[in-house]
């Protein structure tokens, strides 16, 4: 007999009334945690950009490293693992967007499992205190690696649907602190009904991202790559892996975009859904598109690390429900968003290069 995922039975077995809250305001507090960090960052300017002028922005780190500060924001410098400072942060709030994480590219979270599995803590707090301020909506960034990694063993892999994460067989560490987070969160609508919304990201890099320092993904850590290259004459590089390993990506446009439909979609209360591109890639074809975002004559001679941090072999969005539900996906193609990247990380080593100070992760 067949398992019914666990989300699933949850649903059939908790019915509650889905209340129609009124509009979110101009003057409502939004609150959005990691916001020193890229996703969080294009978040709230996101909302700033949309009309929103109460917007709460949180970090622990220094707002002098904050990637992308907004002018006109409230901006707090606090670690939101800590629970005074989560009622603090929710002070007020209508709506609370937690993206705040120690998490990185596929070196960071392989090799740092236990601070990634301490992000529980964020999450476990920041939820509560949601509550207890009274927030409407709370909305929380899962990961494609809550993923059953036996079903991502093949570079050729199926698009993941959501119910492919039960049984549960989550990627060590960060991928399993994602999937006992997004418990908490159906729990707290099944038990106390505050409405929360979990999107499963796929891989998001753009513009305003880590691009050096270990904690980058591989769109911008090849794009750094070719540019040293050309920087330096040398024709070489190195990829970890034997490059047939294959991904999907989600420029940050439409990552921010996705959010912000998800959470107002009360269709998707309690419910996680993939967001992410389902354009899949072989990391050699991704290191072709960034040469040719780059405009090389001839590309580079490659060289394989076959003892690095490699994650699951394949791993790929299925948008079925998405598009079912919002009538909406991830557009922007990879071409067009490298180009851009590219062209970001490239001004980013050049000014560092003179001597500026710039952001790195």
């Amino acid at each position: 007999m067949s398992q019914k995922p666990l989300y699933e039975s949850m649903k059939q077995s908790v019915t509650r009334v889905v209340e129609t809250d009124e509009p979110t305001k101009p003057n409502d507090l939004i609150v959005i945690t990691g916001a020193g960090g890229f996703i969080a960052g294009n978040l709230v300017q996101y909302f700033r950009n949309k009309g929103f002028k109460n917007i709460r922005a949180v970090d622990k780190k220094p707002l002098y490293e904050w990637y992308l500060p907004v002018p006109g924001v409230e901006s707090l410098c606090l670690d939101v693992s800590n629970e005074t400072n989560c009622r603090r942060v929710c002070e007020g709030a209508v709506e609370v967007y937690n993206l705040a994480a120690d998490m990185g590219g596929m070196g960071f979270i392989e090799r740092f499992r236990i601070e990634c599995l301490r992000s529980i803590l964020i999450n476990t707090h920041m939820v509560e205190a949601a509550y207890r301020a009274g927030a409407k909506r709370y909305f929380f960034s899962s990961s494609a690696c809550a993923y059953n990694t036996d079903l991502q063993q093949d570079p050729n892999v199926r698009a993941l649907k959501e119910t492919d994460a039960y049984p549960a067989m989550a990627e060590r560490g960060y991928g399993w602190e994602k999937l006992m987070s997004e418990m908490f969160c159906q729990e707290y609508w099944a038990e106390r009904g505050m409405k929360t919304f979990i999107a499963r990201f796929h891989n998001v890099y753009g513009p305003n991202g880590t691009w050096d320092g270990g904690r980058e993904k591989a769109p911008a850590a090849l794009c750094r790559k070719v540019i040293e290259s050309l920087d330096t004459g040398d024709n070489n590089i190195t990829l970890w892996g034997d490059g047939t390993r294959t991904r999907s990506f989600m420029y940050i446009d439409d990552c921010v975009q996705g959010i912000d439909k998800i959470t107002h979609c009360d269709k998707l209360i309690a419910t996680p859904i993939n967001l992410g591109s389902d354009e899949l890639v072989s990391i050699n074809d991704l290191l072709t598109k960034v040469e040719q975002a780059a405009r090389l004559n001839k590309p580079l001679t490659r060289h394989y690390d076959l003892d690095a941090p490699m994650g699951v072999a394949g791993r790929n969005s299925d948008n079925t429900f998405i598009k079912q539900v919002l009538e909406w996906e991830p557009s922007t193609s990879l071409d067009d968003g490298l180009v851009k990247t590219y062209e970001w990380i490239k001004e980013q080593y050049n000014r560092r290069k003179a001597g500026m100070r710039v952001g790195i992760g």
